[in-house]
């Protein structure tokens, strides 16, 4: 009997002087979703720009981020299937190259968030509130051009104040909204 609770006592003090041993957690690999129109062999300059930004932050694809890539095949009816697949794939961050991609990401989410490259009118398409408090899910650049165009004029005809003609090419019919 001795011998018994000699035993545990032992086996309890080496147990207690273990230190504990846990596995190592895995960590999330962030993933990116990027979503174009054009085929992505058409904008291999963008895309590596865009590893190669990547890079420049310290995230390598492949090796502690993934970058799903997907591509309308210039056929933009395709974009609302390619952004709920981006969704259901619970990526991190939508990445898109303009408004015509932008609009079908952001009808598949209001929670993951989207980075669009360029838009011309962020307010006017929807993807802000106002540039000043954006709120939503979407972020990105804007060109302003629809907001600063007569401002752009005023300023040129102060540089230049003998200036009395000006050409402006642009199109009336779609002055900075995108069309889907």
């Amino acid at each position: 009997m001795k011998a018994k609770i000699l035993a545990y006592a032992l086996s309890a003090m080496l147990f207690a002087l273990c230190t504990s041993v846990h596995a190592q957690q895995p960590t999330k690999v962030p993933r990116i979703g990027f979503l174009a129109v054009a085929p992505l062999s058409t904008l291999s300059a963008r895309t590596e720009a865009f590893r190669q930004g990547l890079r420049e932050l310290g995230y390598v694809e492949g090796k502690n981020i993934v970058i799903e890539w997907r591509s309308a095949e210039g056929k933009v009816d395709r974009l609302p299937t390619l952004a709920a697949e981006l969704v259901s794939l619970k990526v991190d961050i939508i990445v898109t190259g303009s408004g015509t991609v932008t609009s079908p990401v952001k009808e598949a989410t209001s929670t993951i968030p989207i980075v669009m490259a360029l838009d011309n009118d962020l307010v006017g398409n929807g993807y802000a509130a106002s540039l000043a408090r954006p709120g939503g899910n979407i972020s990105g650049l804007s060109s302003f051009s629809v907001n600063t165009t007569g401002k752009q004029l005023e300023l040129l005809k102060d540089i230049l104040p003998k200036l009395s003609r000006l050409a402006v090419f642009g199109t009336s019919t779609n002055p900075g909204k995108h069309k889907r």
